[in-house]
């Protein structure tokens, strides 16, 4: 397989799973805090919910507004997101070999942070798929530093050195472990 192959394969489960998890996202929940500053669990959903357009928006070249709050959650938000993430991947695969491997492993490292963030805000305890949060870590190691952390990532807070590679991404991503 094409590294770009693998980075889509691993890019389609991060999706997958967090499909799962915002499937369990029930109404009363959505007025709860959240890992990301700012933003209790509705405002995490709108933001995932738009996701995966702008992600593609991006991989085709266009410039998206990420600052523009996103379209208000409606009850439909899984099916919703579900599908602009089959956009997003039917795109990778029609690129194929020609597909920006780091580009998806960005969009991997974007996904599995917000899946963290909102299995975090709702309590949940689904199994994660630990090579996602590891492609997600490894790219976000290579990438990010704290010169370009931005608003979106805080500063990198320490982990155990035996954490899950979920919770090890989300430190590196600023997230509070506590």
């Amino acid at each position: 397989m094409s590294a770009p192959n693998d980075s889509v394969i691993l890019l389609s489960r991060a999706l997958d799973q967090l499909g799962d998890v915002l499937s369990a996202v029930h109404e009363d929940q959505l007025s709860q805090p959240t890992p990301c500053r700012d933003w209790d669990v509705r405002r995490l959903i709108a933001h995932i919910v738009a996701d995966p357009g702008n992600l593609l928006e991006m991989s085709q070249g266009g410039q998206p507004d990420w600052s523009k709050d996103p379209d208000p959650v409606t009850g439909t938000w899984t099916a919703d997101f579900r599908s602009s993430a089959d956009d997003l991947i039917h795109f990778w695969h029609q690129a194929g070999d020609e597909a920006n491997a780091g580009q998806i492993d960005w969009q991997t490292a974007e996904i599995a942070v917000h899946t963290w963030d909102l299995v975090r805000a709702t309590g949940q305890t689904p199994p994660l798929d630990p090579a996602v949060a590891e492609r997600g870590l490894a790219f976000m190691s290579g990438a990010l530093t704290p010169e370009n952390r931005g608003q979106a990532f805080g500063e990198e807070v320490t982990a155990p050195e035996d954490a899950p590679a979920y919770d090890r991404l989300a430190a590196f991503a600023g997230r509070s472990m506590g």
